[in-house]
């Protein structure tokens, strides 16, 4: 049987520098989940032209925009780089200069060339879900996004915030405190 084999984190962005190869709809789109997910992340831009919208929300999220064509000189300094041009040789190259450079990449709808996958994310407060279907279904993810974010209360922060509290206080060795907080929280997941 098939099965996804990612090994999913979440990235501190703005300890990161975040390169994204493109200024068109799809770098548009993913300079939007970025933000949206991480709206003190450290990006930049490169590419020939932007989008009116592009400019826009690069403006709102403090994002260097670079008008220029992809070149290698680009990756320096960069932890993660996103290839979203329109150009599947410019794609190709980015991801050529990023394996030689020993950087992260994704190429946008394009799996053999991606070291991650911008799947999908729910985020309520503190709470962060983010659902991969291993690069074969962004549809499937999208839905399961819609899903979590309707059954997730809206208050579930305040439990977390309560929890972490609660955290503080315990004493004993870490074992005793991971038990005590299992105990605690098991009634989150018992069927009624």
């Amino acid at each position: 049987m098939e099965r996804n084999n990612l090994y999913p984190i979440f990235l501190k962005t703005s300890n990161l520098q975040i390169l994204i190869v493109g200024g068109g709809n799809v770098a548009e789109e993913k300079l939007t989940f970025l933000t949206k997910s991480s709206p003190d992340a450290k990006v930049t831009l490169v590419a020939p032209m932007f989008r009116k919208a592009t400019k826009d929300l690069a403006r709102k999220f403090d994002v260097e925009l670079i008008t220029d064509s992809y070149h290698a000189k680009y990756l320096m300094g960069k932890h993660m780089v996103i290839a979203a041009t329109n150009v599947p040789e410019v794609n190709i190259q980015v991801y050529n200069d990023c394996r030689s450079f020993d950087k992260l990449v994704n190429v946008a709808d394009n799996p053999p060339y991606c070291d991650f996958y911008m799947g999908g994310i729910v985020t309520k407060g503190n709470v962060k879900i983010a659902i991969s279907t291993n690069g074969k279904s962004p549809t499937t993810a999208k839905r399961l996004r819609q899903f979590f974010e309707e059954v997730i209360p809206e208050d579930i922060n305040k439990m977390v915030h309560n929890l972490n509290e609660y955290r503080k206080t315990l004493k004993g060795d870490f074992e005793q405190k991971v038990d005590k907080m299992n105990a605690i929280t098991q009634k989150l997941v018992e069927k009624i």
